[in-house]
């Protein structure tokens, strides 16, 4: 490794870095702007120069941009030498030319990378006392206020927003020295990925609109590490709360999943916390004879819990805990999954190939540095937006990794190295049932029916394997297809394949997974992905249960009398016509859940449950890596999390197993214990009795305005502090103010950097593993000694039956979600029920666009608008999944019209 002398001391630093990064990873304060760890250098700024000698002789040196500096051996430079610290100053000096003076009002004020920088170069007074130059603001949506009065022009907005994350909307508009980050014209920002842009602004040009609405400044947030709910992949989190609302939602950083970013839905989805449908008491609904009106509501449950005729129902949004311990309380042989049949089998499915594939799961990192990619079946932007993200990335990463071979430019040149590639793109192919916004980067997309997506697939292992089953009857636009994915797919050396629950087919997951294992036996370090519909889709599936369709048999049959739902609204699992059918005979409902829904509507007794801001559990995500969320606020009323509840429930009833779990700890031991796929889920985050220095964890810096100010919206003499009795954290700002275990930091900060740049100080390296490694702990790992069996069995081909149309699933980043469109901005940009067509099939059925088209389902009749989209199969009609009050048929099937 290089050895490079700073200010007249030695430092070993990496191979392949530039000076800034080089010095920020060694814990030095350089100041810079343009700069930022995903994105490149593009040395725009000027921020971070330094003082370059050419040898000890050299007394003069010379000035560079640390970002545009490649380290070397033997490098002399100085940090601290008086013209460099001069230059920056001057430079700090021209970029607050025109910026306001309006940090007391300014939303990232005491936050602000730009304040940072300011007071890091000592520019504490202005040199400029004239007229500032103003431009007008525009109206960018529900989620991002604009004020581009304070822009300092580094370009790192449009640089992620255009070049990183694919976004079409947003530019750079200049004329002489008047330079606008910007739309064309006032509107929503339509990148999935615009709200990264409120933590990739060094200045507060863009700031969370959501926050404005409630705002609060940032260190007077308690916040605590947490998990996004929004889907599969398991971002990691920091929720702020304040005054007992839920403030904000901001990135927190994991080298081996989100990296620096999240999607929208997952940075604004948070208002479900906060809605005024919450459930903050316990319901009872009381019967003619029942006289226990004084009872405390456990005892209400237990009374009307049959002994032998009850039943749990499990959740995918609900915690591994929360599921636990219903599956005790009630049984092995009584616990449901919760989730419908084609959803149970797809997820299923994808565990076991994961648990005995020899090929390993991928996570975003990873994949975002495969060299090949192959999509199946999958819409990943709507069903698993960073996911999406990384596939650009590595769609790029491939004709840089040939540039900087051929023409020595390191990777990290970015504007240079975007020059030279200019159009080029890796290998990215997609097979999708109907278009997607990944299509534009895709060598090739094609559009079919997942059964011929799987026909394709196959093929293509096929021609990587000749001892596999040939494919006959392909079309020549699927022979020519295969030998084009195939071709390029032979000389991958990290190729992914990812498929998943978008399409609805099992076909297509065993077609995935051939093809990945396939690429395996050929040499390459194949990766294989699979999306999963919620948060803890695979942390359920692992844990293991009955079907949801038995739970319904059980309760028709009388079998069953009482049923426990977690976290559940059956009617999004079942169609409205079963549902209403189970409760109908129900004798008793118990729900435990966070909001009013149609399922709580049918309860006898509803316990309030605590959301991930109220609550502490694991979640599993779609690669089987386990982490854990920490509750970030104290909840009102009665809510507290579902295992507390099931918990209590256990020990009224006598469950001695249940009884001893007295506390968070004991309950992840148990789980450990009795289940040994989840071995070591109790070591993701430090025991309750952790402490460094004998002090627990804050949740709040020490720049806290004060214990008093907490509770100032209700009495300002101080409370006393709250206790955290299930985890190293504290509710206060006392406690170790030095860096915590890398699984339980509650929020980025570090003596000069307020803003989230300080992420740097927390990491081995800039933009690698943080200090102490990754949060989670991957439990799910290849089976690289077992037999592969490939599946041999290939679906006929898709052929369209008259007066019948193929039902696909479409989903949408915003309004699939259940819990997400309870948030005023989400529920802004979800679109109205509809069912899509193409042409020809609205043609053939006489309707068009805007008209209802009728259809039949088990003998219920259903009518959706018709939406015209000719990339779409013939034959086939997507319907969208999840819109609130959107009540049909399970999809994929076929449907009479």
């Amino acid at each position: 490794m290089p050895i490079i002398n700073i200010d007249n001391i030695p430092y070993e630093v990496k191979e392949g870095k530039n000076l800034l990064e080089a010095c920020l990873s060694l814990g030095l304060n350089l100041p810079y702007f343009c700069w930022h760890p995903a994105l490149g250098s593009v040395g725009a700024c000027r921020q971070c120069a330094v003082k370059i000698f050419k040898d000890e002789q050299d007394t003069r040196g010379k000035l560079m941009m640390a970002c545009m500096e490649p380290v070397r051996d033997g490098m002399r430079l100085s940090v601290n030498d008086s013209e460099a610290v001069a230059f920056r100053g001057h430079v700090i000096g021209w970029l607050m030319t025109n910026h306001p003076h309006d940090c007391a009002v300014c939303d990232e004020g005491g936050s602000c990378h730009l304040q940072d920088m300011t007071v890091m170069t000592g520019h504490a007074y202005r040199d400029y006392h004239f007229s500032k130059r103003t431009y007008r603001n525009q109206h960018l949506g529900p989620f991002i206020n604009h004020e581009m009065n304070r822009c300092i022009q580094c370009y790192r907005c449009v640089r992620f927003y255009k070049d990183f994350a694919g976004g079409k909307d947003l530019d750079v508009f200049a004329a002489h020295n008047h330079v606008y980050f910007g739309r064309q014209q006032d509107g929503t920002l339509e990148n999935e990925f615009s709200g990264n842009l409120v933590e990739v602004c060094p200045t507060g040009v863009f700031t969370d609109k959501t926050l404005k609405q409630h705002y609060t400044r940032k260190w007077d947030l308690t916040t605590a590490p947490s998990v996004c709910q929004g889907c599969g992949l398991g971002c990691n989190i920091i929720a702020g709360e304040r005054y007992g609302s839920l403030r904000q939602i901001t990135n927190r950083y994991n080298g081996a999943v989100n990296g620096y970013f999240l999607c929208d839905r997952g940075r604004y989805g948070y208002e479900f916390v906060n809605s005024k449908d919450r459930i903050r008491e316990p319901l009872v609904v009381h019967g003619p004879n029942d006289k226990a009106n004084g009872l405390p509501v456990l005892q209400h449950v237990r009374n009307r819990m049959k002994p032998g005729k009850t039943i749990g129902i499990g959740s995918p949004r609900a915690s591994v805990e929360s599921n636990y311990v219903l599956k005790e309380l009630v049984g092995e042989n009584n616990f449901y999954l919760g989730i419908g049949e084609i959803e149970h089998e797809l997820v299923q499915l994808m565990l076991k190939l994961l648990k005995e594939g020899p090929v390993r799961s991928a996570s975003m990192q990873e994949a975002a540095a495969a060299d090949a990619v192959v999509i199946l079946g999958e819409d990943l932007t709507n069903t698993a937006p960073m996911m999406a993200l990384s596939v650009r990335q590595a769609v790029r990463r491939m004709p840089v990794e040939n540039v900087i071979s051929n023409i020595h430019m390191p990777a990290w040149q970015d504007a240079a190295v975007r020059e030279a590639v200019q159009e080029d793109k890796g290998p990215l192919f997609i097979l999708n049932v109907v278009e997607t916004k990944l299509d534009e980067v895709a060598t090739g997309a094609y559009h079919t029916a997942p059964d011929n997506i799987a026909r394709i697939a196959f093929a293509v292992t096929h021609l990587l394997d000749g001892t596999l089953p040939e494919v006959t009857g392909m079309s020549d636009e699927g022979k020519q297809a295969a030998a084009t994915i195939a071709a390029a797919l032979r000389g991958a050396k990290r190729p992914l394949v990812i498929a998943g629950y978008g399409g609805g087919s099992e076909q297509v997951i065993r077609a995935a997974a051939n093809l990945a294992w396939a690429l395996k036996q050929q040499g390459a370090d194949a990766m294989l992905s699979f999306t999963v519909p919620e948060c803890n889709s695979m942390g359920l599936e692992m844990l293991g249960g009955l079907r949801l369709e038995s739970a319904v048999d059980a309760v028709l049959n009388g079998s069953a009398e009482t049923v426990l739902v977690l976290e559940n609204d059956l009617y999004r699992r079942l169609d409205q016509h079963t549902a209403n059918q189970f409760f109908g005979h129900c004798k008793e409902v118990i729900v435990l859940d966070h909001l009013h829904n149609p399922t709580t509507e049918k309860a006898n007794i509803v316990l309030p449950a605590g959301t991930f801001a109220e609550a502490d559990g694991t979640l599993v995500n779609n690669e089987g890596r386990a982490q854990r969320f920490l509750q970030v606020l104290n909840p009102q009323g009665a809510v507290q999390e579902s295992w507390r509840w099931l918990l209590q429930l256990g020990d009224i009833c006598g469950h001695t197993h249940l009884r001893s779990l007295l506390h968070y700890d004991d309950l992840l031991k148990a789980i450990a214990a009795r289940y040994p796929v989840f071995a070591g889920i109790d070591t993701i985050t430090p025991p309750a009795d952790f402490r460094i220095a004998g002090q627990k964890i804050p949740r709040e810096p020490h720049r806290y305005s004060g214990r008093t100010a907490m509770q100032a919206n209700i009495n300002v003499s101080e409370p006393k502090p709250a206790e955290d009795t299930d985890t190293a954290l504290s509710f206060t700002m006392e406690g170790y103010r030095g860096e915590p275990p890398s699984s339980v930091i509650p929020f980025f900060w570090a003596p000069g950097w307020n803003s989230v740049q300080s992420v740097n100080k927390y990491q081995v390296e800039t933009g690698g593993p943080l200090h102490g490694g990754n949060p989670g702990k991957r439990l799910l790992e290849p089976n690289v000694n077992g037999q592969t069996k490939f599946y041999t069995n290939i679906p006929d081909p898709f052929i369209p039956v008259g007066g019948h149309l193929l039902l696909v699933p479409l989903y949408h980043i915003f309004g699939s979600e259940e819990l997400s469109v309870h948030t005023p901005g989400i529920a802004q940009r979800m679109p109205a029920p509809y069912i899509m067509l193409h042409s020809e099939d609205a043609r053939r059925f006489q309707v068009a666009a805007g008209h209802l088209l009728y259809f039949m389902d088990n003998g219920h009749q259903y009518a959706l608008p018709v939406v015209i989209n000719d990339t779409l199969q013939k034959g086939a009609a997507g319907i969208p999944v999840g819109l609130p009050h959107m009540q049909v048929a399970e999809a994929p099937q076929l449907v009479k019209i």
